[in-house]
């Protein structure tokens, strides 16, 4: 009895030191990273600062039938409006009937204000080697506007309320063979892949306000600038979901309810992040 009891004791401290030495390790690989965020923070040495250039020139220069820039497109705030126009979108367009997230009003812009075809702009939606994206360097350009400023989108339009619900359900929406949803990652406290810890967004506040203030984004792991609908496009891949199209509803939808969540957080884009 005595022995089995010694045994007992010996198995507990083990187990604590176990936990102890675990969470030790955990702190350390968050500082770690931390340092590392550190280090590549600095804006003067972000690469998706050339992509924020590229994009200027992209929206003044004059295309499609029509041989217009996008300088007349109204994305919420008033034709060519650009400062702050980032931080409340997406949000409902009258003149689509519809809620937009950057991507689709400019993809709406280049079809109906300049008569653009845009077949080209979408097959090059993600930047690779040798191949650049309009629509990464217009959203660097466009969100760089609304740097420093809060995410405040409006949701009193009926339709923008249903959008939210939307991206609420399919936050929570499982499948795919993994039975997987953005919940299984992103609706505790703790949870990381490998190293990398994972924003809770089931809840409004800080970890979703910093994850969506620092989208768009370079990513160094990629090469390249990426923008939220690149993320989430890659949220559902890894899940093993069929990939959304680019600038669907969905996407939208679900965009609508994470900066819901992120609500008066800073912007600070485009961001460097690993």
């Amino acid at each position: 009895m005595r022995t089995t009891a010694i045994w007992s004791a010996a198995a507990a401290v083990l187990a604590f030191c176990a936990i102890g030495l675990s969470a030790n390790a955990q702190d350390a690989s968050e500082k770690e990273i931390e340092r590392y965020r550190e280090m590549i923070s600095d804006p003067m040495s972000n690469p998706g600062y050339l992509a924020v250039d590229r994009g200027e020139a992209l929206w003044s220069e004059a295309r499609g039938t029509k041989n217009v820039s996008l300088e007349k497109c109204d994305l919420g705030l008033g034709a060519g409006k650009l400062e702050g126009a980032f931080a409340k979108l997406p949000r409902y367009f009258a003149d689509a009937d519809k809620v937009m997230d950057l991507e689709q009003r400019l993809l709406w812009c280049m079809q109906n204000l300049q008569g653009l075809d845009t077949k080209d702009v979408i097959a090059r939606r993600f930047s690779g080697p040798g191949r650049a994206s309009d629509m990464e360097d217009l959203v660097a350009f466009i969100a760089n506007k609304s740097n420093g400023m809060k995410i405040d989108i409006p949701v009193a339009h009926a339709k923008e309320q249903e959008m939210l619900a939307v991206g609420e359900a399919l936050f929570y929406r499982r499948g795919g063979v993994n039975d997987f949803s953005c919940a299984t990652c992103h609706a505790d406290e703790g949870k990381r892949i490998r190293l990398q810890g994972l924003p809770n967004f089931s809840k409004p506040g800080k970890p979703a306000q910093e994850t969506m203030g620092g989208w768009p984004t370079y990513r160094v792991s990629q090469g390249a600038l990426r923008t939220m609908q690149h993320r989430l496009w890659d949220c559902f891949r890894q899940q093993r979901w069929p990939v959304p199209e680019y600038g669907s509803d969905a996407i939208t939808a679900l965009t609508v309810f994470l900066q819901k969540q992120a609500s008066a957080g800073e912007l600070n884009v485009p961001s460097i992040k690993r």
